[in-house]
């Protein structure tokens, strides 16, 4: 629809009305010099993981995370401010999940750290000095702990995981592999496992304590074995953790 200036001053709440079914041009002196359009609420809240090329819009705070989650049933984690819903693991995702876990249960059995899988969030900060001042929650698929100490009087968990597992979903990977990646990095995370499903294979990265990249190591050979670099004595032949799917 067009309409000209003096018109759309005259009755701009007919036009108001108007736009929601169709954009309205504005003309003056038979010249097109404005657009009316419909204006739609952005969608702050959510990053769809199957949205290749979503950009967020807003920065998330904490406080706005919290009360997503306390609203709601879905998980969610909250990275550089922004949020993502994570969606229900597959089948194969739970079976090697399962079987990384059971490895990592035998190996820390009666050692002062302790193995743990998803969901539980882990509270990062970046480089920054406190939770508050760059709060990340994140629910990785296998944790590492040597701080238990750090699980306060309400049961949550507060400390920095030594090495953490995640198994990639097709909606994930670029999280897992890129924000992630480097949001462990700079939080002191020293050792991260990259699970991929497809094609059978782990990418390890170790981290210095000074938070910089230190190695990275792929395992995609049938007769590979994955070691820790953290953690001697704990390895896992992959024929072992994809064999089952």
């Amino acid at each position: 629809m067009r309409v000209n200036t003096t018109d759309l001053q005259n009755t701009f709440g007919k036009y108001l009305s108007l736009v929601e079914k169709e954009d309205i041009i504005i003309t003056k002196n038979g010249k097109s010099v404005a657009k009316l359009i419909r204006y739609n609420e952005p969608d702050y809240f959510f990053v769809h993981e199957e949205a290749l090329k979503y950009k967020s819009t807003k920065r998330i705070s904490y406080e706005e995370y919290m009360a997503l989650v306390e609203s709601s049933d879905q998980r969610y984690e909250l990275i550089d401010g922004e949020i993502y819903l994570l969606a229900s693991p597959s089948f194969k995702h739970q079976v090697v999940v399962n079987e990384i876990a059971w490895h990592f249960n035998n190996y820390f059995r009666g050692k002062p750290c302790r193995s743990l899988t998803a969901p539980l969030d882990i509270r990062l900060f970046g480089y920054a000095t406190k939770f508050e001042e760059d709060p990340n929650v994140v629910q990785p698929d296998v944790i590492v702990i040597c701080d238990e100490d750090m699980v306060n009087k309400d049961s949550k968990y507060e400390g920095i995981p030594s090495l953490l597992v995640e198994v990639l979903s097709p909606s994930t990977k670029g999280k897992d592999m890129v924000t992630k990646l480097n949001l462990y990095m700079k939080s002191g995370i020293l050792e991260y496992w990259i699970v991929n499903l497809d094609s059978k294979s782990i990418a390890q990265y170790t981290f210095s304590r000074e938070r910089d990249l230190e190695s990275v190591r792929d395992f995609r050979e049938e007769g590979d074995t994955i070691k820790s670099m953290v953690f001697e004595g704990l390895e896992i032949p992959l024929k072992d953790i994809f064999s089952e799917i």
